[in-house]
Order: structure tokens, then sequence, then C-alpha cells
């Protein structure tokens, strides 16, 4: 039995979750195999070119993973939240984050705001090739000073005409390096609360005014391109307002929830890939005349970690059921946020302890999947900032 199996990998002919519908298990099996073929035995190259190719994008495309909540006249699937939580779980386990990410933000936090604040002109203009994997999106809240605080951003957005000009500032931006549209947040109100003086703009590569102030280099993550954006009197026709005026934070806290949920799906891939890259290694590595899982310590170590992280990716999936039924999850999506960000870097921390030298080597995937997980517990929401969600509704 391999260490896939005997964690209880949710594949064909493995146990079944009374949250998943077949239509979800074939979703799985599809991603896996993607995953193995054509993810694994290239993703060191693309951490050395710092991006995933827009041909992998585009063949995910055409796969139907950029379309898996988006309706059928964009070329999209139509399933739930769930299905979602599948994609990122199993993108997760490729034990290449960055490329996850990249998909991730493309399809589940940035693109919604195109599709959910857009009117019919600018889905039906922008959506087939979103979905298609053809024109990649990125969303742009984040400041140099205001990352979870939305309130406090300084970017702005002045109606001139027909144009609205944008001037200021965004960091650690996803997809911002070879990015083909962005959802930009900026203030269009300062006079208003600041809950209504937030706006959405669809920015498009190549307007005037909007450059990459530059690409930035990362602990981890390294094949998702990041970057800082400037935006100096950039002109976005009035049309690429999304939702109107002053709408803008509430769409975007009211994506946190889906964000945070596809964030925490991720970390449990990861963490279930690093457990069982972890037990291959245990059981085959000797150490004073027997295999390191004859020693009990590492055995109930691993034992309990993966109890830990069983926990985790059904707390992931209560919290997606929550919003297929159509509850306020915020509660749980925040709890998933905060123990699947802190869990996946425990698993990291003892999986790397018994790779021994081997795992703070490059060459291992575990150092590599130790890099990329410390970013868990603060993108998307802080840790602390999570918990306090969860305190305000204790």
């Amino acid at each position: 039995m391999t260490a896939a199996e005997s964690f209880g990998a949710d594949g064909a002919g493995q146990r079944r979750s009374p949250y998943f519908s077949e239509e979800h298990e074939a979703l799985r099996d599809q991603v896996r195999r993607f995953v193995e073929t054509e993810v694994k035995p290239h993703g060191l190259a693309w951490e050395e070119a710092g991006m995933v190719p827009r041909a992998v994008l585009e063949r995910m495309g055409a796969l139907g993973f950029f379309g898996i909540r988006y309706p059928a006249e964009y070329g999209g699937a139509e399933m739930d939240t769930l299905a979602t939580v599948i994609l990122a779980e199993e993108l997760g386990r490729s034990t290449f984050s960055g490329f996850a990410i990249t998909a991730l933000v493309h399809t589940d936090m940035a693109s919604v705001h195109l599709f959910n604040a857009g009117s019919k002109a600018q889905r039906d203009k922008w959506m087939p090739d979103v979905v298609a994997g053809k024109a990649i999106c990125a969303v742009a809240v984040t400041e140099p000073d205001a990352g979870s605080d939305v309130k406090g951003i300084r970017t702005t957005a002045r109606r001139d005409g027909d144009h609205y000009v944008l001037n200021g500032a965004k960091m650690f931006i996803t997809n911002g390096v070879h990015g083909d549209l962005y959802c930009v947040a900026a203030k269009t109100d300062a006079a208003a609360k600041p809950s209504q003086s937030v706006s959405m703009f669809l920015v498009e590569k190549g307007m005037p005014g909007f450059r990459v102030g530059r690409a930035l280099d990362k602990h981890g993550w390294r094949c998702s391109d990041t970057a800082e954006l400037i935006f100096e009197e950039c002109r976005v026709p009035a049309e690429n307002l999304l939702g109107g005026e002053g709408r803008g934070f509430y769409a975007i806290m009211s994506n946190f929830q889906n964000e945070r949920t596809v964030i925490g799906a991720m970390a449990m891939g990861e963490a279930q890939a690093a457990i069982e890259l972890t037990l291959d290694h245990v059981r085959t590595r000797k150490a004073f005349g027997a295999p390191l899982w004859e020693k009990q310590a590492i055995r109930q170590k691993l034992s309990m970690l993966a109890a830990k992280v069983e926990a985790g990716r059904q707390l992931v999936y209560h919290a997606a059921w929550l919003d297929v039924q159509g509850f306020d999850a915020t509660r749980e999506v925040s709890m998933v946020k905060a123990y699947c960000g802190e869990l996946v870097n425990e698993v990291m921390y003892a999986c790397v302890q018994f790779h021994g030298g081997m795992g703070f080597m490059r060459e291992s995937a575990i150092e590599r999947m130790a890099r990329d997980a410390r970013v868990q517990a603060i993108g998307g929401g802080a840790t602390e900032v999570m918990l306090e969600e969860v305190a305000k509704r204790l």
C-alpha cells in the first residue's frame, strides 16, 4: 500500500465523503491525473523561470478547471463551492504551490469580481477568454500599507468625463507581471463612509498610466509571478467600473469568504502531500539498523498530524457545504483560514525534521514545500486577523 492510499486519498476506489457526488469525485480524479502527468514533471522548470507557462494555463482552461462554477454560456461547468474546494486541494497536492496559487487566484479570487459584479456586456466580453485561460486575471486590493484592512487603501479614482483616472500602488499582486485583466480596488469618494468609498475597476494590460513597478523576489511560491503595480494618471474607461461606485468594499469582503475557503483547501492538499512524502521516506530510510518508521516517536507524531489534517479537510468541506446551502459561513471560513494556515506549517516543520539533512537541501521537494507553506498563515488574512473574526462570533 502506498502512503497516499494509507492516508485515505479520495481518488477512484478510495473512501467516499458524504459531501461529494460522483461528479465531484470524477473532477477530483481528473485534476489528480492532470497534476501527475502535466504538472509534477515540469514544476521545477517553472520554479526556475519564476512563472507558469501560458500554455499550461490554457490547457487548464481547455480541461474546464477555470470554469467550474461559471455558466455554460461562458464555457463553464455550473458546479459549486465543493467542486472548487476539490480543485484547490488537488492542486495543493502537486507540491508546487506557486503553480496552484497562480491558477486559483485567476479562477477563484480575481475573475469572480468580474462575474459577480460585472455587467452583461463586461461578462460577455471577457468571461469566455477567462474560462478558457486565454485572459489571466489578477485582483489588486493589497497595498504597501493596507492588506486585510480594505478600508485603509489609498489608491484613488476620480471621474474625468467618460473615464476614471487612477493613482496609487498595489503590492504583492499574484499574476501581477503576466496577467491580462486586473480587478483593481480604488477610492472614488474620500468623503463617503469607508465602507462606501471603495469601487472596483477592470484595468487591462497596456492601459496608459498602468505599469508593473517590479516583480517581487519571494521566499516561496517561486513559480507564481508576484508584482508591485503602479497607477499614474491611469485612464480607465467608465464602462470598466464594476458594479457601480461605492460597492467595492462589500464585494471584496464577500469574496474573502470564497478566497479563504480555497486557500484552506489548498493548504490541506499541501499537508497531505507532505505527510505522504514523509511516510515514504521514514519507511525506507534506515538509522541505527532499522527504518525510521520503527521509532515510536516518529510514528505517533505522523499519526497525530494525519488526524489533524483529516480534521482540517472536514472543516474545509463543511464550510464549503454551508456556502452551497446558502448559509453565512463567516465563522467557519475564518476557522478554516486560521486552522489550516497554522496546521500546514506545523506539518511542514515536522516533515522537514523527519527528512533529516535532506529536508534542508534545495533538491528535496519537502524543502520547497516548507518554504511555500509559510505564507499560508499570512496571505488572504493573517491568522491573528482570522482569530479575531472567530472571536466576534463566539
